[in-house]
């Protein structure tokens, strides 16, 4: 299959003194960032894995977490009309599109040193903020190859199980060895579904851990260790975009792998936020969509049953003007 002429991380354009992917794509492709990968013919490609029919939703509950993290708040479901109604009608009041199953989009984080830069919004493409609506990523849908890298199974057999209750680090070239473990080849284009096991952790939990979960300085979570060497390797790999079954993609809470003094250090300075936050990397200067909290592990027992790690994606985000962020809508074929 053909591979684009993408640059290497180090070889990317820079904006405030970081690498950025903003001149890679010319007029409205900057909409997209890598969902530029998603060709025709890698779409085309994705569709023949599926021969058994088996269908994988990637979406969790909407009520969960519950209680909700990072300080959202829990929404309230109203079902209109009464027994005399002929109809009923949802209605959501204090919906938060980043309550549960989400993709980030690329309005959801800015990075302070492109900020700064000439002509830099801080966000993706130096664009206004309007340009960066998950609208733009509904109209044409998120549809191509899905790799499965159970990290969780992997690291189990490698006797470092992952502790889902502390700021435990995936290394990323973790991802690389899980992924030749399963043999399983990454390609040009492909969506990179990152499984720690989280979101089955999370069920097993009695209501006073979940409670204590959603207290912000309480949260601890495992993830992709925030640095840029983690930001380099998913670049280099050329991905579509990256998704995973926990709360952010990387470890939580930012900052948790560093000392106190180097914390106080690079917070007083937001430009150096990408240190301890890779997100201020993925979104607003790759331009590499996140999606969190995903459903993997039915998908993942699969994979494990038949030894193929590959299958469908598609994903429906919110057609939503400006939007933010959106649940995925999401299914993987196999």
């Amino acid at each position: 299959m053909t591979k684009s002429d993408l640059p290497a991380y180090r070889d990317l354009p820079r904006r405030g003194g970081l690498p950025a992917a903003w001149d890679v794509w010319e007029g409205d492709a900057r909409y997209f960032g890598c969902l530029n990968l998603l060709t025709p013919e890698r779409v085309a490609a994705a569709a023949s894995l599926v021969t058994g029919g088996r269908v994988f939703s990637m979406n969790w509950d909407m009520r969960k977490p519950d209680p909700p993290l990072f300080g959202r708040s829990p929404f309230d479901h109203e079902v209109t009309g009464d027994e005399r109604a002929v109809s009923h009608d949802d209605v959501l009041h204090g919906w938060n599109t980043q309550s549960s199953s989400q993709w980030d989009g690329f309005r959801h984080i800015r990075n302070f040193a492109a900020q700064n830069d000439e002509g830099g919004t801080g966000h993706f493409g130096g664009v206004a903020d309007d340009a960066h609506g998950v609208h733009h990523w509904a109209q044409r849908g998120i549809v191509g190859r899905a790799v499965l890298c159970d990290v969780a199974r992997w690291r189990e057999t490698v006797g470092r199980p992952i502790q889902h209750d502390k700021s435990d680090p995936i290394e990323a070239d973790e991802l690389l060895e899980c992924l030749a473990h399963q043999g399983t080849e990454l390609e040009e284009g492909d969506i990179l579904l990152v499984r720690t096991g989280w979101i089955g952790w999370y069920e097993r939990q009695p209501s006073d851990v979940r409670e204590r979960m959603a207290v912000v300085s309480e949260l601890r979570t495992p993830g992709l260790r925030s640095d840029e060497r983690t930001a380099e390797v998913l670049w280099n790999m050329h991905i579509a975009a990256i998704a995973a079954d926990n709360p952010a993609v990387e470890v939580w809470p930012p900052g948790a792998l560093r000392s106190a003094e180097e914390n106080a250090e690079i917070r007083a300075d937001r430009r150096r936020m990408h240190e301890i936050f890779t997100h201020t990397l993925f979104l607003p200067m790759l331009g590499l969509p996140l999606g969190e909290m995903f459903v993997l592990d039915h998908l993942a027992d699969d994979c494990a049953a038949d030894g193929r790690y590959t299958g469908l994606f598609t994903s429906a985000p919110l057609n939503l003007p400006s939007g933010v962020a959106s649940p995925p809508n999401a299914l993987v074929l196999k």
